[in-house]
């Protein structure tokens, strides 16, 4: 099997599995309790929460550990804009966010009297600085632009984004959900004021993320019970998860630049055997600023839909720019507000590659995907 579906999951780490182990097997205690199994499991958290802030430059007491990327994703929203109303209720995102993020700033448009405001992108998928300077107004309180899309691969102006920001005091939110691991994603260095990541995108087990959120933004909890977390997300930490990220972001982070260079290389031998293979292909996004594994492809007459099914039945995984919703097949959100077609958008196939990703597979796709074709082109 080849796996060009690595923007969806990845296999988990060697190295967050052993750490995982112990803690599953031995380490039950609630790390709340103040016993001796109680005291040993918090210290797992507190070495993991130690981990990721040096990973991301930040204070331990700035990391709130969550469920995954979409809860880390609604509690920054959610969770910031409620605590900022006082202040303002306008908040502005983009056109190509994440579901998490655009699900979540609708909802308080449509349910809790805010305001929103979504920043277009051009062909390649980018937000120009000009029109969040145009869309800022003085009770703007919250921003969220991701740092890079999880279908085309296309890296935001995070730092002019974040800066435009800063001068203006307004909290800026990143979905990094797709980038950590990638490219580097310190939230100081980037200007954000809180971050979003999800451990399953670089290795980690699922189930388990956190948000970044800066010493000193207020925020309100999305769920009630409990004071963990420092009171604003109550639950039973995940013990062996959570140190299970921690594992597996000191290996992404360590090999960070040498693995974004290696799958650079594979992505473009795949793309210049797709363009051989199929000349009116369309590359999606933007080459020159784009996730080094990410290639988003559309094949002009074709069904993606199809065209994956092909692609499994030849041991091929990949994605499409599409999603299922009530049965029915809707065009992908960030491909239409490129400006992309809705047929082409039909018609597109995501191929992302990770860690197992090799030049055999590479290879092998290229041979499977001329049959694929030829069955929905003929």
């Amino acid at each position: 099997m080849v796996d060009f579906d690595a923007n969806a999951t990845t296999p988990l780490a060697p190295e967050a599995l052993e750490a995982m182990l112990p803690l599953l097997r031995n380490t039950y205690g609630n790390p709340s309790s103040i016993h001796a199994p109680g005291r040993e499991a918090r210290a797992a958290i507190d070495n993991a929460r130690d981990i990721l802030a040096d990973h991301l430059g930040v204070k331990p007491h700035e990391i709130i550990f969550t469920g995954g990327g979409t809860e880390s994703c609604n509690l920054a929203v959610l969770g910031i804009a409620r605590a900022l109303a006082p202040r303002g209720r306008h908040l502005i995102t983009a056109a190509t966010e994440h579901h998490a993020v655009l699900h979540a700033f609708e909802h308080l448009q449509n349910h809790e009297n805010f305001e929103l405001s979504i920043l277009p992108v051009d062909r390649l998928g980018l937000v120009d600085p000009a029109s969040l300077q145009s869309a800022l107004r003085p009770d703007t309180v919250l921003v969220s632009v991701m740092q890079a899309n999880n279908e085309t691969g296309t890296i935001q102006p995070l730092n002019e984004l974040a800066a435009l920001c800063q001068k203006a005091g307004i909290c800026f939110h990143t979905d990094a959900v797709q980038s950590f691991g990638k490219l580097p994603a310190r939230p100081h260095d980037l200007g954000a004021s809180a971050l979003s990541l999800a451990a399953h995108k670089f290795g980690g087990p699922k189930g388990v993320g956190l948000l970044y959120l800066r010493a000193g933004i207020a925020i309100s909890r999305l769920a009630h019970g409990g004071s963990h977390e420092n009171t604003r997300r109550p639950g039973t930490e995940n013990t062996a998860a959570i140190a299970g990220m921690a594992a597996a972001a000191e290996v992404a982070e360590n090999k960070r630049a040498t693995e974004s260079s290696r799958l650079r290389l594979l992505r473009d031998a795949l793309w210049e055997g797709i363009r051989k293979l199929a000349p009116h292909a369309i590359r999606n996004g933007a080459p020159d600023q784009s996730l080094a594994n990410t290639l988003n492809v559309s094949f002009p007459g074709a069904d993606g839909e199809s065209l994956l099914i092909g692609l499994d039945l030849e041991g091929v995984c990949a994605s499409s720019g599409s999603a299922c919703m009530v049965g029915s097949m809707q065009p992908s959100h960030v491909l239409l507000a490129m400006g992309v077609d809705v047929k082409t958008a039909a018609s597109t196939v995501r191929f992302s590659l990770g860690s197992q990703s090799s030049p055999a597979d590479v290879a092998y796709c290229l041979e499977a995907l001329p049959e694929v074709l030829a069955r929905q082109l003929s």
